[in-house]
Parts: structure tokens; sequence; C-alpha cells
């Protein structure tokens, strides 16, 4: 459960549509069989994808085995080579049980397996703080960009939904891994109030008010779009997809390109494909400066600090006691900070006590889980007012067990492991 200080857009959505439609309608729309894609988190995880490896040896077992040990090799130079900007023949050779214990795990893309051949294109995930410290590369290395929610929209057979009911669209962004990436996506899961807030019609909204309710909402600085046309030739023939990357409420865009598969079953690897190639374009906005808040959709507080100060000089003069006033003279403070928080969660309760907990520090206005995993590490998205060491001696007051590195907190109960950064 989110607590903010300020009117939520999801009880107003609530609260109109039940005038308008009635409660058991809305409870059908939100609560269909096909409702939600949570998306993976990446954040302990470096990935490399696209290694292909082709074995032979005397049975099929050996060659998969074969297989992948050579794609962690392979991997682990890929990785070496993007993270340092070196040639990959520049790359140290590690020993098969040195990278048994940075690989996390094996991503199979595709495969075939003969009696003793084995052909496959893997993708290989590594430990982000045990690869980090051979790589010499810290937790949270690089630039990162602002909190960016994602909206994606999928045009097929002339109708275009996002997250009115799930789609092959929505599941591509769920899983793709932005561990490595420098764009911020929040991505939500679709789920609950999601199909009424975040629809198509809402991304043709330029209108600023309600974009600010919206993005305060899920704790973001501004919106993504990324788009799809599929077109299909004949069903369950070639498909055609043309992606468009759109970024703020002017749906401004940046990139499109095409893209083809041969039948229906290799959609999800166009959408894949996809995906990671307008993040490639929303990453080359950042870099050239083009990817940066849209500075109409914050939200300002009025000022009241220079009225008070009259009343309070006017009073002085008078000789009078000062008389109390209505205005509200406020803390100074350095500004709204969006903090990331990571707090270990074995149950479903433990996700809503940290919730709590944070919302009950002064200065919080915005709490929200954007990635809840019972039985691991939850992240939790926050909008503080105030510099996060200040916010982790708060909930260091509170019982709780948090370490500070940059915008992010890393929290847990006392005796409990601290997850890793990200």
């Amino acid at each position: 459960m989110k607590l903010s200080r300020r009117l939520s857009p999801a009880l107003f959505v609530l609260g109109l549509a039940s005038l308008v439609i009635g409660g058991g309608a809305l409870y059908a729309q939100l609560e269909g069989a096909e409702r939600g894609v949570p998306p993976i988190d990446s954040a302990s995880t470096l990935e490399v994808t696209g290694v292909e490896v082709d074995v032979a040896a005397k049975n099929s077992e050996e060659a998969r085995y074969e297989g992948w040990r050579q794609a962690q090799s392979k991997g682990w130079k890929a990785l070496w080579a993007k993270t340092t900007g070196n040639p990959i023949g520049a790359a140290p050779d590690l020993s098969d049980p040195v990278l048994n214990s940075i690989v996390s795990g094996i991503i199979i893309e595709q495969e075939q397996i003969g009696p003793r051949r084995y052909i496959a294109r893997l993708g290989v995930l590594f430990d982000r703080a045990r690869a980090g410290q051979l790589l010499g590369v810290g937790p949270l290395a690089g630039r990162r960009s602002a909190p960016m929610l994602v909206m994606p929209v999928m045009f097929t057979g002339s109708t275009p939904y996002s997250f009115e009911f799930r789609n092959e669209w929505q599941k591509a962004w769920a899983r793709f891994r932005t561990g490595n990436g420098a764009v911020d996506y929040v991505r939500p899961t679709g789920s609950g109030i999601d199909p009424l807030l975040l629809n198509v019609m809402q991304t043709r909204r330029p209108g600023r008010a309600w974009w600010r309710m919206l993005l305060d909402q899920y704790g973001a600085a501004d919106v993504v779009t990324p788009e799809v046309y599929l077109k299909r030739l004949y069903p369950g023939g070639p498909a055609i997809g043309e992606f468009i990357a759109r970024f703020g409420p002017d749906n401004r865009v940046l990139g499109r390109f095409k893209l083809r598969v041969e039948n229906g079953a290799a959609l999800p690897r166009l959408f894949d494909e996809g995906v990671r190639r307008l993040d490639a374009i929303y990453t080359r906005a950042l870099e050239f400066g083009v990817l940066v808040p849209d500075p109409t959709l914050i939200i300002e507080e009025p000022e009241v600090i220079s009225e008070a100060a009259e009343e309070i000089e006017a009073a002085n003069r008078s000789g009078a006691a000062p008389v109390a006033s209505t205005a509200t003279i406020p803390v100074p403070a350095t500004g709204a900070t969006a903090v990331s928080v990571r707090v270990q969660t074995p149950t479903a309760a433990a996700i809503q006590q940290a919730e709590v907990a944070v919302s009950r520090v002064p200065g919080v206005s915005m709490a929200l889980t954007t990635s809840p995993s019972v039985g691991g590490t939850s992240v939790m998205r926050v909008t503080f007012t105030g510099d996060p060491s200040a916010l982790a001696s708060a909930l260091q007051g509170q019982g709780w067990t948090v370490e500070v590195s940059g915008n992010t907190l890393l929290m847990s109960r006392p005796g409990a492991s601290a997850p890793d950064a990200e």
C-alpha cells in the first residue's frame, strides 16, 4: 500500500469511475485474469547477450555442458571489453572455478541440440558485486538518467493498446534487463489501477496537470512511450514491426526503425530486439543531453517565506507582539530527491511494513514499491525533500539497518544481511 501526503490520482479515478459506471463494472475492468506482468529485477546482475557457441562432443549432454562453459568465457571477455573499452582479445583469461563463482545464470536465447552437437545463442548473467571487483567498477558506476515512466504502446489490426490488457509488447519490456543500462526505467506491472491510469489516450494527452499527478504517483520525472506498429502478411506468416521511440508528454520522436521475422513463432524475438534497439536510442539521447525531464512537469510549491517575514517585520516596528499567522514557513531543504530503496522482504507483510516505515519520515512525499519480491529484495521508489543520508538517519532511528550508496539506500532489519547495491 502506498502512502502519500498528496491527493492520489488513483483515488480520484476510483471515485469518478464509481459514480459513472458503478462498482461492479469497475471491479471487472481492474480484476481481469490477464492483468499484470511483473518486470525482471536486474539490479544485481550484469548481462551479456548474443553469445554464439557451436560444440561437438560424444553425446548431447557433454556438448551442451561444453557449450555453456565456452559461453561463460566468451561472455566474460565481451563484458570486460564493453566495460573497459579495450579490445576483446586483451581481456584476461579466467579459470573455470573463477568463472563459475561470478556467473549467476545462463539465458537460452536459441538452441539446437543434436545427438553429438550443440548450437546455441546464449546470454550470460554475471553477479554485479563479484564481477565488479574484477572489472574495477563500483555498484553505481556510470551516468544514470532521471526516472522515466515506460508506457509501451502496440498497434495491431488498427487497434492501439497499452496496459489495457496483457500483451506481448508489455511482456518484452517486463523481461528486458535494465541493470546495465544508463536509462532509469520505471516499469509498471499493469495490474491494479494501472489500466485506468496508463492507457493509450493518456499518451496522447499533452496537458501537464494530469501528467504531473501520474508521474508523482509512480515516482518518475518524465515519460517515454516506445511504440510498435505490427503488420502480419497472413496468420502465422511473416511479420513486420515498425518501432518508434517517443519521449515526453508531447510525444517527441527520437528515432524509428523496422524489423522483420519470417513466422509468428519468432514474434517474441522480434519484440526483444526492438526493445534493445529502442533502449539504445534512448541511451544515445541521454548522452547528447536530449533525454532530460521537462521543466513544465515539475510541481511548484507556493512561496510563502517572504509574506511571513513581512508580517513579522511589521509587528516588530509597531512594538506589538507578533500575531500568529496562518502562513506556513517551510524549513529550507535541498529540494526533492528521487531515492531508490532496496529492502529485504521475506513476506508480503514485510513490503507493507517497509513502505509504512519510509512514509513516516518527515519530508517523504511518495513511497512506492516498483519491484516487489516476496522472499527476495524489493525495490522502492521514494521522493524525499532532503539529502539521502538524512533519510537513512531517520530510518535508523526506527530500528532499521541502513547503508547509503549515492541515491540508493540498502535497508534491512537488524540481524538480516543487507541486499546488494544496484
